[in-house]
């Protein structure tokens, strides 16, 4: 990546579908995790902005046709917005590998890629919903409806930006739905371009606005008597806090939050086939995904060919630019990131954790935000290493004894969003997976599948996104009942 890049300057806001002037003159820069410089300017939304947002998306919502129009017509306006991602993918994936140092690769297939595959299943989902059924009550007929939520605050992060956008976006545009997206400061430029397809796509106005900021304005966003429903992916601590917000004016939450998940590889697993997959899942955008199998937990009586053999897979993964096609790590998304996780090596070396691999800043990358792959063996799983969410390129690699114990260690966690596990048979695997409280769960494989219900258990969140769960999400359901048919 080039130091010369130009920077994509964006003067506007989109607000209820217009391109409208920043009520401030604050802007938010975007830098490059590879350079260390600007690529990117846009305007920093104020409460102001939002109020005016929120308005338009309440006029929309409350008397405009989007919800009033039948869920064909939805589809038709929504299969525009995913085909025009589709058609600009290469660019979108571009865009996010420029702001988060995603590899292209994986920018490519998992963020613009993925995205589009969401709006397809949801565009499914809604091809078969039933918005009013009639059912026999007790007293008499009953008919059941399934009505848009209303205003939707969409608050998504920036490892994943587009993958999160489509989670909440697409259900809740076809369920009827108006949306204010807040887009993480750290990568508002894919969602300039989502607002760009959208508009092409002929969304009606006020259906959606998006909005870049900081959390002082997405707090105000999240509290706002305007809005009825929070879809938030993030940290636990800023869920927590949003949920807090919500309560005051009883705000429907979504919530999709942080993870720990563990690996399981049982002692008939195939290591062959297992530890690629388990190397892709823990490191998968430099270890920034909540998803990231960051605890591997062991056999007692394979540890050691286990831990050699990951020891050389994790160093031999390619640092550098991400957009080469070669490189497995990309820095990480700013400063503040890159330290978090050379912290966290920090602690675990003191906690007495065995370091097999990585464990510093590469030495031929004297600019951008890298930290080397690393690989912790003889973790406890009490460690904080163990224990806390780092974010970063820093997996785990614990014992245990026997399937009970290794059970115990996976759910030893205030986590519960994904695993996998890795046995001689699928039959076997899959008994493990029914024991682990998690939301998601692999058995001899590693998938992540937009077509299936996400969302995690403890920590991990409160509700699902993807699948018809993730479109229910966005309905309130309401009961009518039906006069009696008159006795003969």
């Amino acid at each position: 990546m080039a130091d010369s890049t130009p920077i994509l300057e964006h003067r506007t806001l989109f607000i209820g579908g217009r391109w409208t002037e920043p009520a401030g003159r604050d802007t938010i820069e975007v830098i490059s995790p590879v350079t260390e410089r600007p690529v990117g300017r846009v305007p920093h939304a104020t409460p102001k902005d939002v109020d005016r947002a929120v308005a338009a998306a309440r006029e929309a919502f409350d008397n405009g046709p989007w919800p009033r129009m039948t869920i064909g017509e939805r589809i038709e306006v929504v299969t525009r917005v995913r085909d025009g991602l589709l058609a600009r993918h290469r660019e979108l994936a571009e865009l996010v590998t420029l702001q988060n140092g995603c590899p292209i690769t994986v920018s490519v297939r998992a963020q613009a890629l993925s995205a589009v595959a969401a709006f397809g299943t949801a565009l499914t989902v809604a091809a078969g919903l039933t918005t009013e059924e009639e059912r026999p009550g007790l007293t008499g007929p009953l008919l059941v409806r399934r009505e848009p939520v209303g205003v939707v605050a969409a608050v998504t992060p920036w490892n994943v930006p587009q993958l999160t956008i489509a989670g909440k976006l697409a259900p809740a545009l076809l369920a009827g739905c108006a949306v204010v997206l807040k887009p993480s400061p750290e990568t508002p430029l894919d969602a300039y371009l989502l607002a760009e397809v959208c508009e092409s796509a002929g969304l009606p106005e006020g259906v959606l606005s998006v909005l870049p900021a900081d959390r002082e304005t997405s707090a105000y966003l999240v509290a706002h008597p305007g809005v009825d429903k929070v879809a938030f992916t993030g940290s636990v601590g800023a869920g927590k806090q949003i949920m807090a917000a919500a309560a005051g004016n009883l705000t429907r939450v979504t919530l999709e939050l942080g993870g720990k998940s563990a690996a399981i590889l049982l002692e008939d697993a195939d290591l062959d086939a297992a530890l690629p997959n388990l190397v892709l899942g823990a490191f998968a955008n430099s270890g920034q995904a909540c998803v990231a199998l960051t605890r591997i937990l062991a056999p007692a009586s394979r540890y050691d060919e286990i831990a050699a053999r990951l020891t050389a897979a994790v160093t031999a993964l390619k640092v550098g630019d991400p957009f080469d096609p070669a490189t497995a790590i990309g820095p990480l998304v700013t400063e503040k990131q890159r330290q978090r996780s050379l912290d966290y090596i920090r602690i675990g070396r003191q906690e007495g954790a065995a370091l097999l691999a990585g464990g510093g800043v590469p030495e031929h990358l004297t600019t951008g935000w890298y930290v080397e792959p690393t690989l912790f063996g003889d973790v406890d799983n009490a460690m904080r290493i163990a224990q806390e969410e780092i974010f970063g390129p820093v997996v785990c690699l614990i014992r245990y004894q026997d399937e009970a114990d290794a059970v115990r260690i996976a759910d030893d966690s205030p986590y519960g969003l994904a695993g996998t596990v890795w046995a001689g048979t699928d039959e076997h695997g899959t008994a493990i997976a029914r024991r682990i409280r998690t939301g998601t769960y692999s058995v001899n494989c590693q998938r992540f599948d937009v077509a299936g219900p996400f969302g995690g258990y403890k920590n991990s969140g409160i509700g699902r996104e993807f699948g018809p769960e993730g479109l229910s999400a966005y309905l309130e359901t309401k009961t009518i009942h039906l006069p009696a048919p008159a006795r003969a």
